[in-house]
């Protein structure tokens, strides 16, 4: 059974660091693997996850900026992914199982967001075949390393999912005029109900899923807005400068969350469920307020509708009889 969807009493809040969630724990001799954990919220994550004494494999779209961004870090492996091309993903998985490890911690952290209609691999939508069905096709790859390790798998989503739920009728947006915005809340819709079903199936290995939302962070997510997109939106001022009455978290603060996710002993026997603010979210309210997570995102008949079509678009499935 997944996890009601009320808050615990962590203890933490929207301020808390990646590094506050991790005080008193020791990941020595525990393995992570962070997609794109060279940059941005993945970045302070595999700082945060190396310094408690874990290490972690960064796979990277772009292996060498990523070399670049963790030098200096110890404990971290840099590995090629296109999350977009599943050759790609399949090479990767075949390097990992080949070393023979476990996964204790597998962080689904690489996206995009609200880019310009693109297609990947057979004609996809580039948001929904990025950000759900390249890591869906990776951790169903990974899964006998992920099961050794009795693995926490976090599926970072975004507040973006109460943009749009699933357009089970165009999940490719291959009818009508393309809106980047719907599209990434179909996208992170995805994420959630992603996280749902694979902790339904986990359960019984030894594994559970979370998913959540970070919070607002200024990152290299951002790079598909123009400027004036941005300001117009009040993000940012006309220098651009984030506008503090926002509330924008810093890289650590929105890394908190998915660390916590990964790591924190508070969720041990729980899983399925969204979290916010380093805590499992509330549903969202009825009047509208962007917070907490929409019914159609945890909904459990949605979330096995989408491991199925998931499946047959990707060819994976380690769950199949």
């Amino acid at each position: 059974m997944s996890t009601a969807q009320h808050k615990i009493g962590s203890g933490f809040d929207a301020r808390s660091t990646a590094e506050d969630v991790l005080a008193g724990l020791d990941l020595t001799g525990k393995l992570a693997v962070v997609t794109g954990g060279y940059s941005g919220l993945g970045l302070e994550t595999t700082r945060a996850l190396t310094k408690a004494g874990a290490r972690v494999v960064v796979p990277a779209r772009r292996p060498a900026a990523a070399r670049e961004a963790v030098a200096g870090i110890d404990g971290v492996e840099v590995d090629e992914l296109d999350l977009g091309d599943l050759d790609s993903v399949r090479a990767l998985a075949e390097r990992f199982l080949a070393s023979d490890r476990r996964i204790d911690f597998m962080i689904d952290n690489a996206g995009i967001m609200a880019c310009p209609e693109t297609r990947v691999g057979p004609g996809w939508e580039a948001q929904f075949a990025t950000n759900h069905l390249g890591h869906f096709a990776l951790v169903n790859r990974l899964w006998p390393a992920i099961e050794s390790g009795g693995a926490r798998v976090v599926s970072v989503s975004s507040r973006g999912h109460h943009f749009s739920g699933m357009r089970w009728d165009d999940v490719h947006w291959q009818r009508g005029d393309y809106d980047k915005w719907l599209a990434y809340g179909q996208a992170k819709t995805a994420n959630v109900l992603f996280a749902v079903q694979l902790d339904r199936l986990g359960q019984e290995h030894g594994v559970r899923a979370f998913s959540l939302h970070p919070g607002g962070i200024m990152t290299p997510l951002q790079r598909h807005l123009p400027k004036e997109e941005m300001i117009a939106s009040g993000w940012i001022d006309e220098d651009g400068n984030p506008i503090p009455q926002v509330g924008f978290k810093t890289p650590q603060e929105g890394a908190a969350t998915q660390v916590w996710a990964a790591t924190s002993p508070q969720l041990d026997g729980l899983g399925g469920v969204y979290l916010e603010d380093c805590d499992i979210a509330e549903p969202a309210p009825a009047d509208g307020e962007r917070s907490g997570v929409k019914d159609w995102a945890v909904d459990p008949e949605q979330a096995a509708r989408l491991w199925e079509l998931s499946a047959e678009l990707t060819g994976v499935n380690a769950f199949r009889a």
